[in-house]
């Protein structure tokens, strides 16, 4: 049985048509089929690209009997495209027909297998491809967290609960058990008065804590101040040493000046005196 397909994936009978037409005999279509439908799988069911239509061409070259009608990749994608045409339009029947309609086609069931809604539907199962250098998440990372926030705090408590009679003892063992009367008397009345003498040990010493408090800052602040008019009494001295020297300094330049000055009037009067007495 054979078929024949324009380069174009348009098949017909006897009738003529335009173009190049390819021969695909049934046992070329079941290796073409073969061949993409592992590559197909291999790629998680996506689509082929040039290299993988090339090595599916390669296959089915490679079947006996097939050197003198030599296959190219376009002429194999063509191919599949006309057969997925085909089973759109049997599976269409079938579900028109809700599966009453079984189809003859000889290619049916292995293309379902492939690209039918079964095989979509496994598709989307291992779906969610990992990015590299990161765990997959999962469900069970969820769950087990919780297990053991729950079980510290149920160990906290536990714990909790056996300190308690713990500390109780430590204050029953402390009450002395020669005199059995005295000693519950004593255990009756001891820790009302061991917390009040406690809350007046506390008060008087919060009292000359507060107070001893307050001296200290008070004498702190006190001394602050004499520091600090030691400091600016210094300033002050050390200001007015400077305007000295400074009133002194333009005192001896201002002398200078006038004696200069001074010089100067003397020289010139008695230049002009010599010059009268020459003429």
């Amino acid at each position: 049985m054979e078929e024949r397909e324009t380069a174009g994936g348009t098949s017909g009978g006897s009738r003529p048509v335009s173009g190049r037409e390819d021969c695909w005999s049934e046992g070329a279509t079941v290796a073409l089929i073969q061949a993409w439908g592992d590559r197909h799988l291999e790629l998680n069911r996506g689509n082929l690209k040039q290299k993988h239509w090339q090595e599916v061409a390669d296959a089915v070259n490679a079947m006996p009997g097939a050197a003198r009608a030599r296959k190219t990749d376009v002429q194999c994608k063509n191919r599949i495209d006309t057969l997925k045409k085909k089973y759109k339009a049997e599976k269409a029947r079938v579900l028109a027909t809700n599966g009453a309609f079984v189809s003859k086609w000889p290619y049916y069931d292995r293309i379902d297998d492939l690209i039918g809604p079964a095989a979509t539907t496994k598709k989307a199962l291992p779906v969610t491809p990992a990015v590299k250098g990161e765990p997959p998440m999962a469900l069970p990372l969820y769950r087990t967290t919780a297990v053991p926030v729950v079980a510290a705090r149920a160990a906290a408590a536990a714990a909790g609960k056996e300190k308690r009679p713990a500390e109780d003892d430590y204050v029953f063992r402390r009450i002395p058990t020669s005199d059995t009367q005295s000693g519950s008397s004593r255990s009756k009345t001891s820790p009302d008065s061991a917390e009040s003498s406690r809350e007046s040990k506390g008060k008087g010493g919060n009292g000359d804590g507060d107070g001893g408090g307050f001296r200290e800052l008070a004498r702190a602040i006190m001394r602050f101040g004499e520091i600090y008019e030691k400091v600016e009494a210094a300033k002050q001295r050390q200001m007015m040493d400077l305007e000295r020297q400074r009133m002194e300094f333009v005192k001896g330049l201002e002398f200078q000046r006038m004696q200069i000055f001074m010089d100067s009037q003397v020289e010139l009067a008695k230049m002009k005196k010599a010059k009268r007495a020459n003429t």
